[in-house]
């Protein structure tokens, strides 16, 4: 007999978790709302939106389908929700770095995000720590990160409910909500200098750190990104006298000298960069040639296109560099004379082409720069 109960008992315990498993169980099944996510790099910052897109199907929906202000929803936890900013879970906004909303400051992670409606052209735009509740039936405002104020915008109906990112550049985008008629749209800002550079010392410090052409990346980035001098110093000797990978070029000696440069050390950066030109190839010294020109150091870049030619007498392109450097001092029939040399030696048509084209500049006195 107690057999008997301790079988019966078993089969019943079984039983049990097989129909709470298979309550429990969800089969993958078209939505009415259906899933969306739209996604935006900046600098090197990625930005996420999940969001289910319900429709506005003929219906009323601000004031109404969405109503204005926080409301009891009647079920959860929350006695005064917002709306969810889409339709089922929680729509969810990730962010991979540290940004700023609106002017203020948000930590990277996963937000839920959430907003009040309000009668005319104002919203507030929510985003709580707990992106992983259903909806806003049960928000809390102790969960919130980050609270902003925004100005919303008539647009063209919309059918349904779209997540976009616009008026995209190097350190910014605005992310809106775009729904029937109106539009709810937030900036967001990257600092994109700082969290490159933050990338990058990382980085350093594990398996791109053993890379020499990795030093000279960072060392540039910063040179060129207003970072740290005295840093991107450091990091560019470490490719010139490093423990793992010293080694001369032309390139990692160049751009020393231009961070020395910009650090107001002339005298030790124009002996590094004669110390550069000594290693560099004929297209790298053409290159820093036109970049002296660029600059508007013509009578240094004459210097160095004459450099370039006696080293590399007769090969191209040292004409072609000369007759630049010779346009930019105001001198095209000095130009004109070197153009047509380099005219004969020019490698492939494209550059044949292009000599073409700034010989008919200089008979028509006009530069070529």
């Amino acid at each position: 007999m107690k057999k008997s109960y301790k079988n019966g008992s078993i089969f019943f315990l079984v039983a049990f978790m097989f129909f709470c498993i298979m309550g429990n169980a969800q089969l993958d099944l078209p939505r009415g709302s259906q899933k969306a996510k739209v996604s935006q790099r900046i600098g090197i910052t990625d930005i996420s939106i999940s969001y289910s897109r319900p429709a506005v199907k003929d219906r009323e929906v601000w004031g109404k389908l969405v109503p204005y202000g926080m409301n009891n929803l009647g079920f959860g936890t929350a006695k005064e929700s917002p709306w969810r900013a889409g339709a089922n879970e929680n729509t969810v906004i990730k962010f991979t770095n540290d940004v700023k909303i609106e002017g203020k400051p948000i930590s990277a992670g996963k937000y839920g995000l959430h907003m009040i409606i309000t009668e005319g052209d104002k919203a507030t735009v929510i985003f709580s720590k707990n992106y992983e509740a259903w909806g806003s039936y049960f928000y809390e405002p102790s969960e919130d990160a980050l609270r902003v104020e925004v100005t919303t915008k008539e647009i063209p109906h919309t059918e349904a409910l779209t997540y976009l990112f616009s008026q995209v550049d190097a350190n910014s985008a605005v992310a809106s909500l775009n729904w029937e008629k109106k539009q709810i749209p937030f900036k967001i800002e990257v600092d994109v200098t700082n969290t490159v550079l933050a990338d990058i010392r990382h980085k350093l410090q594990n398996s791109p750190g053993f890379n020499r052409q990795t030093w000279e990346q960072a060392a540039n980035f910063s040179l060129n990104n207003d970072g740290d001098l005295d840093e991107a110093l450091g990091w560019i000797d470490a490719t010139i006298a490093g423990m793992f990978f010293s080694q001369k070029t032309f390139n990692n000696l160049s751009t020393k000298a231009k961070i020395l440069a910009k650090q107001g050390k002339k005298a030790e950066a124009d002996a590094v960069m004669d110390e550069a030109l000594g290693l560099a190839t004929i297209l790298e010294v053409h290159g820093y040639g036109r970049q002296l020109i660029a600059q508007g150091e013509k009578e240094k870049a004459l210097e160095v296109f004459k450099m370039n030619a006696k080293k590399n007498k007769g090969q191209w392109p040292v004409d072609y560099g000369l007759a630049r450097a010779y346009s930019a001092m105001g001198d095209n029939k000095t130009a004109l004379k070197h153009l047509k040399i380099a005219a004969q030696r020019a490698p492939d048509q494209q550059n044949k082409d292009a000599i073409a084209a700034n010989i008919t500049k200089l008979e028509n006195g006009e530069g070529i720069n």
